[in-house]
């Protein structure tokens, strides 16, 4: 029994350990190079649907589909990277972001739901519908970027 226990106290501890490793390798400059690779990424599966839009890329619909479901992973990703903690990290996000965390967040909130918005216009085939999303979740990335982004 007195073996259990020690057993049971020495995992405890050591998982205890390991969770405190995971959360201090969390340094800012970790977070916001995390957050910039999701924003690559976003940029990555946005841009296809942004040319389609526009008339420069032919409109495929499978192609909207599956990028719209990446966005859909990747709209929640970056957030928890704007730490107060990277405040003074090389980035070109502006102190608005920090200062003002209520629109920042509204704006993350805008974003992800006009993401969703387009996962459900993708499954519907309907061209004009799934533009109209795409358009939207465009200017959820602008007004962010007008906002809380340096130019």
């Amino acid at each position: 029994m007195t073996r259990k226990l020690v057993s049971a106290g020495v995992a405890l501890a050591l998982g205890a350990g390991f969770a405190a490793a995971a959360f201090a390798q969390a340094k800012p400059d970790v977070l916001v190079k995390q957050r910039q690779s999701a924003m690559v990424l976003i940029g990555k599966y946005f841009g296809p649907m942004g040319g389609m839009l526009k008339g420069v890329v032919p409109f495929d619909a499978k192609v909207v589909e599956r990028n719209a479901g990446y966005l859909q992973v990747l709209a929640q990703m970056p957030w928890d990277g704007f730490t107060e903690a990277t405040k003074g990290e090389k980035s070109r996000t502006l102190p608005a972001a920090f200062s003002d965390p209520a629109k920042f967040k509204q704006a993350q909130d805008q974003f992800q739901s006009a993401v969703g918005a387009l996962v459900a216009a993708s499954k519907t085939g309907d061209e004009a519908k799934i533009k109209g999303a795409i358009g939207d979740v465009g200017k959820t990335c602008g007004g962010c970027h007008d906002n809380f982004r340096e130019k």
